[in-house]
């Protein structure tokens, strides 16, 4: 073949190339190539580059994030508007009767007893966690020059207290339930004092206003494209649910760095599914990594919120547990769902679809960082508080007075 020849050979599969190409533009596409161009007009109408789209094995997590971004409407609480709903339904068992005085004499086995009495804050002297305790009343009392006179049983235990399968509802204030409890949520201890406490937070975790400021200072030293493309879990084996992800990275290191720290219960290496244990690591250090895991421990994750400030990517094992602001966070928008009882393929399989897909993975990590940072301000906590206590004294059926404290 001589040169004019080749040079003509050339030029046709130039131009089979740009008419292939513009196919689907122009939405003139055989019956082959009608899956590829309906995925690239997808992507084309969202703005967003939906890599591997249409891989059957990616199909089902893209169509989840279609469906949900279809339905999604962002809440706005410079309104208040995002976490009013839990008030309502969580006071819900208790409007048509009230909450009469018998009701929290039943209580108080559950919980701590609180009296507020004429703009003043009582306390009884026993307290099950002290920095638990101290946590809940630096908010009580920032509130309480707008509250009514009312008795209170807060629960500081991890765990709810009344459950709809063993009698009538109690007016319980828990930081955390599922929904077979009838606890009423309240914002953590923990947004203040009295969390957890490990070696790097002696103290217990807390001061969600200081790790607001530190978690973004550490997400913009490291900026997405920088992250490691790998997904991240340090913690506990506080829940069997954790063990998967734990032996997934033991067989493939490449996609994930999980490992068991200490608890206090530790005694061997049993206690760390037979490996010694890591060291744990501080919550800033998290934001090296683009995905990282958040497991309930005995009820809701004291490190959920923290996460999805690093503007990674965080994949949230199950639905049962949560706390007073989950609600209004919603799966494929914010985070990605896991189930409880996923395998180790389940999980590698998430996995990859967020390094395949990082665009996709990218927008869902902005997102859920910008609602937590939007919406879960140190005011708006105040704020939950505030309306929360003033919907509950409402239902007080008798008028409460100073008692004398044990």
């Amino acid at each position: 073949m001589d040169r004019q020849s080749m040079s003509i050979l050339i030029y046709v599969f130039v131009l089979l190339a740009i008419f292939t190409d513009h196919l689907c533009e122009e939405q003139f596409c055989s019956a082959n190539n009608a899956e590829f161009c309906k995925g690239n007009e997808i992507d084309r109408q969202k703005g967003s580059f939906y890599t591997e789209a249409i891989n059957e094995k990616y199909r089902k997590y893209l169509v989840a994030i279609e469906k949900a971004e279809q339905s999604y409407k962002e809440c706005n609480n410079t309104k208040h508007d995002c976490f009013k709903d839990v008030i309502v339904r969580d006071l819900k068992p208790f409007k048509m009767k009230g909450i009469g005085e018998e009701m929290i004499e039943a209580a108080k086995t559950r919980g701590t007893f609180y009296q507020v009495i004429d703009g003043k804050l009582y306390r009884e002297r026993n307290c099950m966690f002290p920095a638990r305790c101290a946590g809940i009343e630096h908010f009580l009392l920032k509130v309480i020059g707008n509250l009514s006179d009312m008795d209170l049983i807060i629960n500081t235990r991890d765990y709810p207290q009344s459950s709809e399968y063993f009698g009538n509802a109690m007016p319980i204030f828990s930081f955390s339930k599922t929904p077979q409890y009838h606890d009423i949520m309240y914002p953590a201890w923990a947004f203040w004092e009295g969390g957890p406490a490990i070696s790097l937070y002696p103290r217990g975790l807390g001061r969600w206003d200081q790790h607001r400021k530190s978690l973004n200072k550490a997400s913009l030293e490291i900026p997405w494209e920088k992250k490691k493309s790998k997904a991240f879990f340090r913690g506990s084996r506080t829940s069997s649910e954790r063990d998967n992800l734990i032996l997934l990275s033991r067989n493939k290191s490449h996609l994930v760095d999980a490992r068991y720290t200490k608890n206090q219960a530790w005694k061997s290496n049993e206690d760390t599914l037979h490996m010694a244990p890591a060291l744990e690591v501080s919550l800033e250090s998290h934001c090296a990594y683009k995905y990282l895991f958040n497991f309930r421990g005995v009820a809701a994750s004291f490190r959920h919120k923290h996460l999805f400030l690093c503007r990674s990517l965080v994949f949230h094992v199950g639905e049962d547990w949560f706390e007073f602001y989950y609600h209004a966070m919603k799966p494929w928008i914010h985070y990605i769902p896991v189930s409880k009882n996923a395998d180790q393929k389940e999980l590698q399989d998430l996995i990859e679809f967020a390094k395949n897909n990082d665009n996709v993975s990218k927008k869902i990590a902005y997102r859920g960082r910008d609602f937590i940072w939007n919406n879960l301000k140190m005011s708006d906590i105040l704020y939950f508080w505030k309306q929360l206590l003033k919907s509950y004294a409402k239902l007080l059926t008798y008028k409460p007075v100073l008692k004398k404290i044990s």
